[in-house]
């Protein structure tokens, strides 16, 4: 959220509070330790934001919407995220090819989980996670790139 406009309209705050309203919903999870909470709330706040990024879309009627590039140094970057849109349908058409690699992704990008994190989640080992994220990176860069309109 810290390389968002100042005009978005979905704080850091308010993203962390409906995360929240939707985590504590869930009646019967089993916590099973700090990085299964970490994991589901990554799926969470993916999802939070892919549907805020419809939302605006549907209200702008789909005009203007900047795409974005997949990198590494995106969840770090000053520059906007503006199409969280892209990011999800890309990574929705890598979970059709290889499972792993997109929730590799959407752990290490959504939910900010280390190597290791990531790697005890998905119940590899941390070399193995490194490269599912260097191939996936290098295919979701591909996919969006392909669904540009020229």
């Amino acid at each position: 959220m810290a390389g968002e406009g100042k005009g978005h309209s979905l704080q850091a705050t308010a993203l962390v509070n409906e995360a929240y309203l939707r985590l504590v919903d869930t009646k019967n999870v089993a916590w099973h330790d700090r990085v299964h909470f970490l994991s589901v709330a990554a799926r969470v706040m993916r999802r939070i934001l892919v549907d805020h990024a419809r939302a605006n879309r549907a209200r702008k009627r789909g005009g203007g919407a900047a795409k974005i590039t997949f990198d590494e140094a995106l969840a770090v970057s000053d520059e906007p995220r503006q199409d969280f849109v892209a990011l999800d349908d890309a990574l929705e058409a890598l979970s059709k090819f290889d499972e792993r690699k997109s929730r590799v992704v959407e752990l290490r990008f959504f939910g900010g989980l280390t190597v290791e994190e990531t790697a005890s989640v998905v119940q590899v080992s941390p070399d193995t996670v490194m490269r599912d994220w260097q191939l996936a990176k290098v295919w979701l860069r591909r996919e969006m790139r392909a669904g540009r309109p020229r």
